[in-house]
């Protein structure tokens, strides 16, 4: 090659890095445009109030609308699809740990694969759940409990939000420790499981403190036991599924942030600081973690990534001895 053709072609690429480099410049700042929040689980759930309180502080920050986009089904899978197929960087994922660390488990073949399709930004907050029973039930502890189902086989019935939620799988684990039958209704999410524990229909379920709190208050229903390693502060009278012997029984729940993968990284490193900077905000901590119950977790997403590859693997064995499979 001449020297003058040497010359040309650095000029020719020099020129397009430059066009690249002023379209760049040009290109808007993420988000360009409304932003939605997809979550796989029905409105008045523990994680859809953290969304709303999430979505508010988020379009404060980036002057773009967030709404909530409520998309339950299937074990979180349809609303959990539909972000995976997403490729315009503005639709997000706000989901617990079942959606990665359950589901895998208990599915032949899921419609999404964390690894190829997802970007992890943020495990947000955790909480425990508390085992309820309806307030007519003749059982107020958990040994009492154990002990009207042997008297009963086959009476007594508990809600969940359908085969291989969190719910069931604790309370099948329950039932396999403690030698007893009792019913599976599946209902359409967490909101309605409550609703139906709270009017009777059903005599018992699993809920996060946000939506327990106001009907134990009531006295609708009444708490047998909580899932945390630890009594909650909140509730000092009600022992620890650990305590009363029933330590492999896993009523424990995290709830995370994901982006599609084909989000630009400018774009995670933002959503990364930003949701960082709500969760340290004393304020959003005290109104809407500490006073719903929630324990604070933050990290940013490689360390969500490595949590949801450790949980894969922990959760493989007891949820083959619960037995649930969804086909």
């Amino acid at each position: 090659m001449t020297y003058r053709a040497v010359v040309r072609t650095l000029t020719l690429v020099l020129g397009l890095l430059s066009s690249l480099g002023l379209a760049w410049a040009q290109s808007p700042e993420w988000p360009s445009r409304p932003v939605r929040l997809i979550v796989p689980y029905p409105a008045g759930g523990g994680v859809d109030i953290l969304a709303r309180a999430l979505a508010q502080k988020l379009q404060e920050r980036w002057q773009q609308p967030v709404t909530v986009d409520n998309r339950p089904g299937a074990n979180t899978l349809v609303g959990t699809e539909l972000v995976a197929r997403s490729s315009d960087g503005h639709t997000l994922l706000l989901t617990t740990d079942a959606t990665f660390t359950i589901n895998p488990h208990l599915y032949t073949r899921l419609p999404y694969d964390f690894e190829r399709d997802f970007a992890p930004v943020s495990r947000m907050v955790s909480f425990s759940q508390l085992f309820v029973a309806t307030a007519a039930l003749p059982a107020s502890t958990l040994p009492e409990l154990i002990a009207l189902a042997r008297k009963q086989p086959g009476q007594l019935s508990y809600a969940s939000y359908g085969a291989g939620s969190q719910p069931q799988l604790a309370t099948e684990m329950l039932k396999q420790k403690a030698g007893v039958f009792i019913v599976h209704i599946p209902y359409r999410g967490i909101p309605q499981a409550v609703s139906a524990v709270v009017s009777g229909e059903i005599a018992l379920t699993w809920a996060g403190i946000p939506s327990a709190r106001p009907h134990l208050q009531s006295k609708r229903i009444k708490a047998l036991a909580y899932g945390g390693k630890t009594r909650h502060p909140a509730f000092p009278d009600v022992p620890t599924v650990g305590e009363l012997g029933y330590a492999e029984v896993d009523a424990n729940v995290w709830v995370g942030l994901f982006a599609p993968m084909a989000t630009p990284p400018a774009a995670l490193q933002r959503m990364e600081r930003d949701v960082a900077a709500i969760l340290r905000d004393p304020g959003f901590k005290e109104r809407e973690i500490d006073g719903k119950g929630y324990d604070l977790v933050g990290g940013n997403g490689q360390e969500l990534t490595r949590h949801i590859r450790q949980e894969l693997q922990t959760r493989a064995g007891p949820i083959r001895y619960s037995g649930s499979r969804v086909e």
